[in-house]
C-alpha cells in the first residue's frame, strides 16, 4: 500500500532543509502555506512531467515532488544554474545561495526526502535549458513553476518558452506575484507580466493568491498555443 508522505517529522524537515521563503508559510504550526497548494496540485492533477525553474533551497521542488511520489508516478525537472549573490553578484541573482553546484550534494539533498528518483536537476540557465529541450528528450509539461529571475523580460522569456512545451489544461505557476515594492522600483516584473496575460482571455485563465510574496496560477486553454504567442 502506498504511504502518505506528509507527517510532522517530514514537515519539520522541510522547514529546516528546504527553507520556504515567501510561500505564506508558518513554522510554528508546521503550515507549509503555498507548499500544501503545490503538493495538492501534484496529487490532484497527477502530472507526468513537472518543471520547476529556480529555487533557493528546493522548497517548491520538494513539495511538488512529494505529491508525485505519493501518486506513484511522474518526473520532476528542476532547472537552476546555482548562482550565488556573493559569487555572481546582484545582477544575476537575488538571494542565491549556490546550493546546486555539486551533483552529489544535490542528490543527497533530495534523497533526504526520498525524492532522488523523481527529481532531475539541470545546472543550466533557462535559456540553455530550453535550447536543449528536444535534445534532452523531455516530454510535454503538465505543470510548470517559474521562480527564476524576476525581471520582466526574464519572466516573459521563461513563460513563453514554457508555453512552447505545454498543452491544453497544463498549469503554469508564477511565484512572487505580490512583491509590490520591487515591482514599483522596477526590480521585478512578475505582476506586470500577469497583467498582460489577463488580457489574453482566449488563451489563459488566471487565479492570483495575493498572500505573502504571492503566487499566480495560470491555466492554458488551448493546444499548440505557442503558435499564437509568436505572432
Amino acid at each position: 500500500m502506498q504511504k502518505f508522505s506528509l507527517n510532522s517529522v517530514l514537515l519539520q524537515e522541510i522547514f529546516e532543509r528546504a527553507k520556504p521563503m515567501g510561500h505564506y508559510e508558518e513554522v510554528d504550526n508546521l503550515n507549509l502555506g503555498f507548499g500544501f497548494l503545490y503538493y495538492g496540485l501534484a496529487r490532484s492533477l497527477r502530472p507526468k512531467h513537472l518543471v520547476v525553474i529556480g529555487s533557493g533551497f528546493g522548497f517548491s521542488v520538494v513539495c511538488f515532488a512529494l505529491g508525485m511520489k505519493d501518486n506513484g508516478e511522474g518526473m520532476l525537472t528542476f532547472v537552476d544554474p546555482s548562482y550565488s549573490l556573493f559569487k555572481d553578484g546582484p545582477f544575476k541573482t537575488i538571494g542565491g545561495a549556490d546550493n546546486w553546484s555539486r551533483p552529489q550534494k544535490v542528490h543527497d539533498h533530495f534523497k533526504r526526502f526520498g525524492l532522488e528518483d523523481i527529481v532531475t536537476h539541470y545546472k543550466l540557465t533557462s535559456d540553455q535549458f530550453f535550447a536543449s529541450y528536444e535534445a534532452l528528450g523531455l516530454p510535454q509539461i503538465d505543470i510548470a513553476f517559474i521562480d527564476g529571475s524576476h525581471a520582466h523580460d526574464d519572466v516573459k522569456h521563461d513563460f513563453l518558452k514554457t508555453v512552447e512545451h505545454v498543452h491544453k489544461n497544463s498549469y503554469i505557476l508564477l511565484h512572487d506575484s505580490n512583491i509590490y515594492v520591487r515591482e514599483i522600483i522596477g526590480h521585478a516584473g512578475v505582476k506586470k507580466w500577469i497583467k498582460l496575460l489577463k488580457k489574453e482571455k482566449e488563451f489563459f485563465e488566471t487565479v492570483n493568491f495575493p498572500f505573502s510574496s504571492g503566487v499566480t496560477l495560470v491555466r492554458v486553454l488551448q493546444n499548440k498555443i505557442w503558435r499564437y504567442t509568436k505572432q
